[in-house]
């Protein structure tokens, strides 16, 4: 149905129009983007105008359509009912009335958050006193700031601290996966310090430390060893475990919350920060490497340097883009990489310049679907869209072509 509406003709009286291919519509994208790039002001123009259904007078006895709204939000807005929203009013009122996480919810979730974190680190340290966990700590879009929808999920890291001169990184170009965004973590000199030296020595699988095997240990010690009804009553609370999930996940019930809480051991080395979060495959050993943090710090140093609506945007584009089905695996990190990309050669992230940002992102990001590549701004080398089907980049190629010309179509098409 989007691929239908993305292509439905410009005019009812044009039978040519009727007949436009979807290999049409993405050769007017291209053409548009190869002609030399007029003004910014004229740029969104230009291209909505392949979308847009030429004016005709209404039939005698047809009501005249409507082209105004009322105001979402009059507080915000102070206009008569009649006037039409702008852009910037809708987004601010789309995110003022439906992004906003609500302050009780957040710090609630935040309090049983830490508290579940602190019974967690209590666990590990008397259970496997062996093992040098480091200290717990929250992250997530709920802390930062920059995607939250709901105070629902929280991801809490649990260090694994390596020594050094017992451990080596092996880039993710020279794994067998072929995957820059993937490391192996190798054990070296066993013929020096032979298996036993490092704690970590019973996780290791072919000489490689094993995100896998790391994982199975920790889920069975979630799962069987952890007293979780007696945790949740001190909590006011119900925790379970997520049994059948790859991920080491546990849901939290409140009366007021429901919280998903995800634990990632972490590895830090080389400047490096590295998830035991596999691909799904025969592979055991691969780390994933997370940006997460670089990304936050580098939209924040941004913003703080010309007082900038990056946060704000991208709060407003992780909002739109995860409750939208066609959109969802387009939240996170690929809206971030895109807004820094872009940061660099638009400079103007004043408050007031919100809806040409806004517009600017999807013109870029439909650009980076027609390509089917998104470099990582931290390593040009990693493909953000690697894992996307060719399926689901034409549909959000699509729905975002749409957009670029209507983007109130994000803000009420679900």
């Amino acid at each position: 149905q989007l691929i239908d509406r993305a292509t439905s003709p410009r005019d009812d009286g044009d039978p040519k129009a009727e007949q436009k291919t979807l290999e049409e519509s993405w050769q007017d994208l291209t053409l548009i983007k190869a002609t030399p790039k007029p003004p910014k002001k004229q740029r969104r123009e230009d291209l909505s105008e392949p979308l847009l259904s030429p004016a005709r007078p209404p039939a005698p006895g047809e009501a005249q359509p409507r082209v105004c709204s009322a105001p979402l939000e009059p507080s915000r807005v102070e206009a008569s009912p009649l006037r039409c929203l702008t852009l910037q009013e809708k987004l601010l009122s789309h995110y003022s009335s439906r992004l906003a996480v609500p302050e009780a919810q957040a710090s609630l979730a935040l309090q049983l958050a830490r508290s579940i974190c602190a019974q967690l680190q209590n666990f590990l340290r008397s259970k496997c006193p062996e093992l040098p966990f480091g200290s717990l700590f929250l992250s997530g879009p709920l802390l930062d700031g920059l995607g939250a929808l709901a105070a629902d999920h929280i991801h809490l890291m649990l260090p694994v601290v390596l020594d050094a001169a017992l451990w080596s990184l092996i880039p993710g170009d020279d794994t067998v996966v072929r995957n820059p965004q993937y490391w192996m973590i190798k054990r070296t000199d066993l013929e020096y310090f032979p298996r036993g030296r490092s704690p970590w020595d019973r996780f290791i699988v072919g000489r490689y430390l094993s995100s896998n095997a790391l994982n199975e240990t920790l889920h069975k010690m979630l799962v069987a060893s952890i007293n979780w009804p007696a945790i949740g009553s001190l909590l006011g609370s119900v925790i379970h475990p997520v049994v059948a999930s790859r991920e080491l996940r546990l849901e939290v019930k409140h009366d007021q919350v429901k919280l998903s809480i995800t634990l990632f051991p972490v590895v830090q080395m080389e400047d490096k920060v590295l998830l035991a979060a596999p691909p799904e495959g025969l592979v055991e050993n691969l780390w994933l490497e997370s940006f997460y943090r670089a990304e936050v710090s580098k939209v924040e140093e941004l913003d703080a340097g010309d007082s900038g609506a990056r946060q704000h945007c991208l709060r407003i584009l992780n909002g739109i883009c995860k409750s939208h089905p066609a959109l969802h695996k387009l939240s996170g990190s690929p809206l971030t990489h895109v807004v820094l990309h872009l940061s660099a050669t638009s400079l103007d992230w004043a408050e007031e310049s919100l809806a040409d940002r806004f517009q600017e992102v999807l013109e870029e990001l439909v650009g980076y679907l027609e390509k089917g590549v998104l470099p990582s701004y931290f390593n040009h080398k990693i493909n953000l869209f690697c894992d996307l089907l060719e399926e689901e980049i034409n549909e959000m190629g699509f729905m975002l072509y749409r957009a670029i010309s209507e983007p109130e179509l994000l803000l009420t098409e679900k």
